[in-house]
């Protein structure tokens, strides 16, 4: 009568199993962090073995417009990067930059799907629309755009100066996109959005019209003429119809476009241009690299000032104090400053008016269009994204919206429901191991000499050439994703650890694992877990 012993039922003396290592792929901080949503780290891998066009594939997935990127957004990837806890963070929009150059050189197009018999129109050639059409076109749709400009581009082309971007790069890429058979009309100002759609026969429509006006304040001002806003000034400039600014120009804003406007006038012949900002450095709106740019090529900044009035050729500054919230109060401290001119840097707006005769269309008070989670209007098979929208603007934030609101016109259009897309989680610089990493110092694009910047509005960035390109790509950590560096396969004590072949990563055989976490200490981007062991069935 002797009962049964189940002799795996309970851990013996031996060594006994608690937890197992399994592989995992996170989210990279990089990824997380860009706006367009593209899979940088998978790019950065084709770069760093110098499969650049499978590179730029994978990057164009996401964004179609890589070498204006690659120069005008401000890398929050880089912000994000992991490598910049160990000693410099990836130069991602350097690479990126280097792509777009070279997908432009080698004559590179996009893939277009197979004609589906749809018709998008889109109100706007900004980066948004610019982006939704791409995408659009690559599902199969056909996709007019319609743009009140004489050139495409919207802000990349009237509001961002050529010395960041220089025009023939942008109409590179939207000619790659053109050459989709996406139709681009100028000059084309949509007043009645419905009457547009139905003699059109379009299905869609997507409201991608930007900012295009300026933020205007009351500032008494005897002499008009000497004063003008930040988008006429940047559009005169590229239009070469602006009128003389003379040497002593005062710029009143403290964002990105106020840098824009000051760095310009200098470039104009202003030899003292200052802006008048409300608040202090630690406030400032515009991005520290902006300002250190426009720092270094001789522009001023007065700080905690307001611009009180404008007379015959003098400016009425008022000191300002920031009070327990930061929020500026006056003093009574005046100051008067000499300027030729003043330009008015104060923000962007979105010029909707035309919407409200369409009944179902709701604008916020600032004009913006509200939409809802898949950025449609309250008018069905109407949607609206980029600076029309509410919330933070910006090129990238705008070529995003533009994938986003493509997938949801294809979703309606296929009258097909959307899922919540899950995400693996973040992996951070604290969670990897990275004992075996060394600093290794950034390949940095070339700058021009600032006595050779000032001339002429010529891009001040070099291109990296291919070698630092691809040395820049190669210092990528691969955060939280398998990369195939052999650490796991070679620490473990068990030979528990199985190649699989080049791509395939590899697998662990548990009759040989015995949970030591060897493998898990070992492997640099934390793409190993260690889980706990699975109760076996009863």
């Amino acid at each position: 009568m002797t009962p049964v012993v189940d002799l795996l039922g309970e851990p013996g003396t031996g060594p006994a199993r608690s937890r197992r290592p399994v592989y995992l792929d996170h989210l990279p901080p990089c990824n997380q962090a860009c706006p367009a949503g593209e899979n940088v780290q998978s790019w950065l891998a084709h770069a760093q073995a110098g499969e650049y066009r499978e590179a730029w594939l994978q990057l164009v997935e996401d964004n179609p417009l890589p070498a204006v990127c690659g120069r005008v957004c401000y890398h929050p990837c880089e912000t994000r990067c992991n490598r910049g806890d160990l000693d410099t963070a990836v130069g991602i929009h350097a690479v990126e930059r280097y792509l777009g150059d070279i997908a432009a050189r080698e004559g590179w197009r996009f893939p277009v799907g197979a004609v589906t018999g749809n018709r998008v129109l889109v109100i706007g050639a900004g980066p948004c629309g610019l982006s939704a059409a791409y995408h659009l076109a690559r599902i199969g749709h056909t996709v007019e755009i319609r743009d009140s400009g004489s050139l495409p581009g919207g802000m990349l082309h009237f509001g961002i100066p050529a010395y960041r971007l220089p025009r023939e790069e942008l109409m590179r890429e939207i000619a790659r996109i053109e050459a989709m058979g996406v139709r681009i009309i100028p000059d084309h100002t949509v007043s009645d959005v419905l009457a547009e759609k139905e003699e059109g026969c379009f299905d869609a429509v997507l409201l991608a019209i930007g900012a295009q006006l300026d933020h205007r304040i009351d500032i008494p001002a005897r002499d008009a003429s000497r004063v003008m806003t930040a988008l006429r000034f940047l559009r005169g400039i590229e239009e070469a119809n602006l009128p003389k600014i003379g040497r002593r120009v005062i710029v009143y804003g403290g964002g990105d476009t106020a840098m824009d406007v000051a760095r310009s006038a200098r470039r104009l012949g202003a030899t003292d241009p200052l802006i008048v900002y409300r608040r202090d450095r630690q406030h400032l709106r515009a991005h520290d690299f902006e300002l250190q740019e426009a720092l270094i090529e001789g522009v001023r900044v007065r700080w905690l000032s307001t611009i009180r009035s404008i007379d015959n050729g003098e400016v009425l500054v008022e000191e300002m104090r920031l009070d327990e919230n930061g929020v500026p109060q006056p003093t009574g401290k005046t100051e008067r400053l000499d300027a030729d001119s003043v330009v008015l840097a104060l923000g962007e707006r979105t010029d909707s008016t035309f919407l409200r005769a369409v009944r179902d269309i709701e604008l916020a008070d600032d004009d913006s269009v509200v939409v809802d989670q898949d950025l449609m209007t309250g008018h069905a098979g109407i949607f609206a994204g980029g600076d029309v929208t509410p919330g933070e603007r910006s090129v990238t934030i705008a070529i995003g919206h533009g994938k986003r609101v493509a997938r949801t016109i294809d979703r309606w259009l296929k009258d097909a429901r959307s899922f919540p897309v899950l995400k693996h989680p973040s992996v951070t610089y604290e969670m990897m191991h990275l004992p075996l990493y060394s600093d290794v110092q950034p390949k940095t694009e070339t700058q021009a000499p600032i006595a050779e910047r000032l001339d002429d509005f010529r891009e001040t960035v070099a291109t990296l050439s291919e070698a630092h390109a691809r040395y820049e790509a190669q210092r990528c950590l691969s955060c939280g994703n398998c990369f195939e560096c052999d650490q796991c396969y070679a620490a473990c004590p068990e030979h528990a650890v199985i190649k699989l072949g080049s791509g395939k990563r590899y697998r662990i055989d548990y009759t040989r694992c015995t949970g030591c976490a060897i493998c898990f200490e070992v492997c640099p981007p934390r793409a190993i877990e260690m889980i706990p062991e699975p109760r076996r069935a009863s």
